[in-house]
């Protein structure tokens, strides 16, 4: 039987921000917090603060301290936050039902292993992963099983157990047919974390009743997989809002990586926070 999205009765309406404390926001994390923070409060529902902590080697103490500063200064109210950090209980056990399903499989692979697969002549730039360690052997996977490993989602096997028709809604796209093979075998448990972004933000977000989840469209692409990851572990499915990327006056995405001035840069500057909430929701009405 396939699974469908679960409907949310409007007076339940639960959304979220949910930052990794990895470096600090900008701009463009401002837009999502509003735009999730906003929707609540219209919805008269509750706004959720989550901090995904969960790659340990690299988030900081004192970037969770600047992110609730930032939020503060925008003007916005939370609930929490809460940390992923002491939820890894759940994520295991969403493992061990993957895994109990014969769903996932160890990936032994590393970085270098599998972009030397993918530029070979087999290979193709932006190519999925190329499934090495799905094929492996029984008794070699055994004899490695006590080297460092990841956990992989067979995506055929999983797709099939799921059933077709699986659908998810969004509020610019409409109705969205879930196509996850698109993705290839992605990664639900890192070999230095119990859980993957995938599967971590699917299993809080059920956890937590979010009912409406506010993101940038650049994770359209990734709730594919996470509708998926619904269907098997038998979550509810909210609502999605995608919203569009905003961009420096180059038409430079912003981002960490890229160096986009910092919410905290503006805010120790002495601008106005609440005015700068304003204009961003002016700029996205």
């Amino acid at each position: 039987m396939t699974a469908q999205p679960t409907k949310h009765g409007q007076g339940g309406l639960v959304t979220r921000f949910a930052p990794s404390p990895t470096g600090q926001l900008h701009e463009g994390h401002a837009v999502s917090a509003i735009r999730a923070h906003d929707l609540a409060r219209r919805g008269g529902g509750r706004f959720l603060l989550r901090i995904e902590d969960i790659d340990a080697t690299r988030s900081r103490p004192e970037h969770v301290a600047t992110i609730l500063d930032d939020l503060a200064w925008l003007g916005l109210t939370w609930e929490g936050p809460v940390y992923q950090s002491a939820r890894l209980a759940l994520y295991t056990a969403a493992l061990d039902r993957l895994r109990a399903m014969g769903l996932v499989y160890p990936c032994f692979c590393t970085r270098a292993d599998i972009a030397a697969s993918l530029s070979a002549p087999h290979g193709a730039p932006g190519a999925t992963y190329p499934g090495t360690c799905r094929s492996l052997p029984r008794h070699e996977r055994a004899a490695r099983m006590g080297e460092p490993h990841g956990w992989r989602l067979d995506i055929v096997a999983a797709t099939a157990r799921a059933g077709a028709g699986l659908t998810w809604h969004d509020a610019v796209a409409g109705t969205v047919v879930a196509d996850p093979a698109t993705q290839g075998d992605v990664i639900v448990a890192r070999k230095d974390a119990p859980a993957s972004y995938h599967l971590a933000v699917t299993v809080d977000d059920a956890a937590q009743g979010v009912t409406d989840i506010v993101r940038g469209v650049d994770l359209f692409e990734a709730t594919h997989i996470h509708r998926l990851l619904q269907a098997l572990l038998a979550l509810s499915t909210p609502r999605y809002h995608h919203h569009p990327l905003i961009h420096d006056a180059a038409g430079k995405r912003l981002a960490k990586r890229t160096g986009a001035p910092t919410l905290a840069a503006r805010r120790e500057a002495g601008e106005n926070g609440l005015a700068l909430a304003e204009r961003l929701r002016a700029a996205i009405a």
